[in-house]
């Protein structure tokens, strides 16, 4: 008998605890225990006062890691500019033919930030885009992250890409690592720090490298300069006027792209320059305190292959203008001319831009050029001139 009540007492326990587990009271009060032991303290009862922690995933964790390393040597760009104010009209009743005369006001100094940087030798030199510096005699400065201002005491602008180079007089400023930008992949984690809205100093974005190649025209709200690049970076973290030659950044803190520009018909499309086209330019920099780019002197349209067929001409860069003074007039080429080669290598296809063709000789080298003119195939040679001069 009491065998049996046992078993009963038994399979009434287990049914009670199964719908308890169902109905999640079972769990509650597990848990509930759980939290009234870790409270408690074991003698005597007396309440233990545990330790407040913030919980940070991986992700948090390599963008905060990122931010303290390379924020450092991310600098705030700004022009000093002359600004009129106090201009009044003034109504004189006794001269009926002009009764409105102008009262100038007085002329004032007024800095505003208009784009970012970064510093990549700790004796002032600083990378940012040309478009932010593109003012001719403009007064510059540099802000670092803690709030330091220098003078700008010289601009180094790029001919070719939308890179410029800023000198401040400086020393044992911190530096930012560069990285491979030929290694990124699409996919991939990239953070952006800059002066987001020319206001809002050491901002910091985050997203993933959402396309490569690109081509894009950057310009900047500041400076109202436009110019037309291609093979750039594009991302989804944000990047907004005012963080244009701001560092775009790796998981590892190292320096990928320089954030260049933002597409004016989508949200959280940003751009930036490769950094390894940064570093080739810096390469010649350092060697010749300039950026020397070989030259031609020619303005010119690509002829496609439809178009060649439907015109009955050679593909090739057709030439629209050539330049006063230049290699291209020294050398006899004129408007009309189609260069269909340099040296060996045909101007069609993927080869079609003149210009990274030429970008990629030395300067003061002479090329052969094959030119199709009035029907008939010239062959021309151009010693290759300075854009910086």
């Amino acid at each position: 008998m009491k065998l049996r009540q046992l078993i009963i007492i038994f399979i009434v326990a287990v049914l009670v605890i199964a719908g308890l587990q169902r109905s999640g009271q079972f769990d509650r009060a597990v848990s509930s225990l759980r939290a009234r032991l870790s409270v408690i303290g074991p003698k005597n009862g007396n309440i233990i006062e545990m330790p407040k922690t913030v919980t940070v995933n991986d992700e948090e964790s390599v963008v905060i890691s990122v931010v303290e390393k390379a924020s450092p040597a991310v600098v705030t760009v700004g022009i000093t500019q002359a600004r009129s104010v106090g201009n009044v009209f003034e109504i004189d009743p006794f001269d009926p033919f002009s009764p409105f005369r102008r009262r100038n006001g007085s002329t004032e100094q007024q800095e505003q930030d208009i784009g970012s940087g970064f510093i990549i030798q700790s004796d002032g030199l600083i990378v940012t885009n040309k478009h932010v510096v593109s003012t001719p005699n403009a007064k510059y400065r540099v802000i670092t992250k803690d709030d330091k201002s220098y003078d700008v005491t010289q601009v180094y602008r790029d001919p070719v890409n939308d890179l410029a180079i800023l000198k401040i007089s400086a020393s044992g400023l911190p530096t930012v690592e560069l990285g491979d930008s030929d290694r990124i992949r699409v996919g991939q984690l990239a953070i952006a720090i800059g002066t987001a809205l020319g206001e809002f100093r050491s901002t910091v974005t985050t997203g993933v490298i959402s396309g490569m190649g690109r081509g894009i025209t950057a310009g900047s709200p500041f400076e109202g300069y436009a110019e037309r690049l291609d093979n750039v970076i594009q991302t989804d973290a944000a990047i907004n006027p005012g963080n244009s030659g701001g560092p775009l950044l790796n998981s590892s803190g190292q320096v990928i792209g320089v954030n260049t520009a933002i597409s004016a018909n989508a949200e959280n499309v940003g751009f930036a320059l490769p950094i390894n086209v940064v570093k080739e330019a810096l390469d010649t920099f350092n060697r010749t305190g300039q950026f020397n780019r070989a030259y031609l002197g020619v303005r010119y349209k690509v002829v496609g292959k439809d178009a060649a067929i439907l015109n009955e001409i050679p593909e090739g860069a057709y030439i629209i203008e050539v330049v006063s003074g230049s290699p291209a007039e020294t050398a006899g080429l004129s408007a009309g001319d189609i260069i269909t080669k340099i040296g060996d290598t045909r101007i069609t296809g993927n080869d079609a831009e003149l210009a990274r063709i030429i970008a990629e000789r030395k300067v003061g080298e002479t090329v052969k050029l094959t030119v199709w003119r009035d029907g008939k195939e010239l062959t021309i040679d151009v010693k290759l001139g300075n854009q910086s001069e």
